[in-house]
């Protein structure tokens, strides 16, 4: 079974190494009911969400900079 919070998690560092995602702060992954959401979070509480609902791992991770960047 995936693990989309623990992607989120591996992810953030990855990204906080690139231009477009220099600031930001964090990515939270939130099931709420038959939607899934990941939240970014950057330098001064700016926020940004990525709707991932029925994703898998490789297809959260393209959303998640689509959609946040």
């Amino acid at each position: 079974m995936e693990d989309k919070k623990k992607i989120c998690e591996m992810l953030l560092p990855v990204l906080q190494e690139t231009r477009g995602f220099k600031d930001l702060m964090s990515l939270e992954y939130k099931q709420e009911g038959a939607h899934e959401i990941v939240t970014a979070t950057y330098c001064g509480g700016y926020q940004k969400t990525a709707n991932v609902t029925a994703d898998s791992e490789a297809a959260m991770i393209i959303d998640v900079i689509k959609q946040c960047m």
